[in-house]
């Protein structure tokens, strides 16, 4: 399904998408790369209108929004414990057993017959028990990691949009309150990153950090190549310190302020010093890489 420039799907165009044959509706909640939550209750009314199951992907949404599947109607939901501070390596598969939309699953492993038959095979003990108190303890601070985390991505934002040619990529209204998507016009996202040395930023996400090709998310929401590749993800969470938002504004403005990254993408006027640009930016980049 295509998305509109805001990331956020149209729901005209789902409801033309349905048809007759159709089995199932999946969504992702939040979208990992630009935070957009999608209209879930409404899609879901939407799919069991015409008699199809709604599944949803919110393996960014659990632990950081107020999420109950009867109340948005999801029949299908997955989640990833290390999203919410538990231990890696382990999620679950929430599968509605009751009316309205019961749902019944073929087994993918077999063996023992596990979880009621759907998945055999020995149950990591310790990996449920780390998500069930991560969980807990994500539901205790669910309200204050919002507000405390939310207000520490509004400062950075505000901070960022200081720099000219630059814009929040995706709805700044219906989003979670942890990530920012930012657009620097003209500048080279990669050397951005090495730039910033011992600031953990990204230009895509975890999932595809092995490609080289632009974001797929940023290229749905009409972007170009060029401009796709000037973006940076941003991501705060429960242990962002405050006084560690000034630093990071003023690492990037340092970086993108020097002109030598716009430079490198073709934003200067003279191809001659364009080239002398990068090449003294490279060779500045490469001593503090190797150091």
């Amino acid at each position: 399904m295509p998305v509109q420039p805001d990331g956020l799907i149209d729901l005209e165009v789902l409801q033309a998408a349905i048809r007759p044959d159709t089995i199932l509706v999946s969504v992702m909640a939040v979208n990992n790369e630009i935070g957009v939550i999608q209209p879930l209750k409404h899609i879901a009314e939407m799919a069991h209108k015409a008699g199809v199951i709604f599944m949803t992907d919110a393996t960014q949404a659990v632990g950081k929004w107020p999420l109950n599947v009867d109340n948005f109607g999801i029949d299908l939901l997955t989640l990833s414990a290390h999203k919410f501070y538990g231990p890696k390596g382990v999620g679950a598969l929430f599968v509605r057993q009751r009316r309205p939309n019961r749902v019944k699953l073929e087994a993918l492993l077999h063996g023992g017959g596990h979880e009621g038959g759907k998945r055999s095979g020995t149950l990591n003990v310790t990996g449920i028990v780390g998500m069930g108190k991560a969980a807990e303890l994500a539901q205790k601070q669910l309200q204050s990691d919002a507000e405390r985390v939310g207000k520490l991505r509004d400062a950075l934002e505000n901070e960022l949009l200081q720099i000219s040619g630059t814009r929040i990529n995706g709805n700044r209204y219906q989003r979670l309150y942890n990530v920012t998507n930012v657009l620097f016009e003209g500048c080279d996202s990669d050397v951005l990153i090495i730039g910033l040395e011992n600031i953990a930023v990204s230009n895509g996400s975890a999932c595809t950090s092995a490609s080289i090709d632009p974001s797929h998310v940023l290229m749905a929401l009409g972007m170009t190549e060029t401009e796709a590749f000037s973006c940076l993800r941003f991501s705060l969470g429960r242990f962002t310190a405050a006084d560690e938002i000034p630093q990071v504004v003023e690492a990037v403005k340092k970086v993108v302020g020097q002109g030598q990254l716009r430079a490198m993408s073709g934003a200067s006027e003279s191809t001659d010093s364009c080239f002398v640009d990068a090449f003294n930016a490279l060779e500045t980049l490469r001593g503090r890489f190797n150091q």
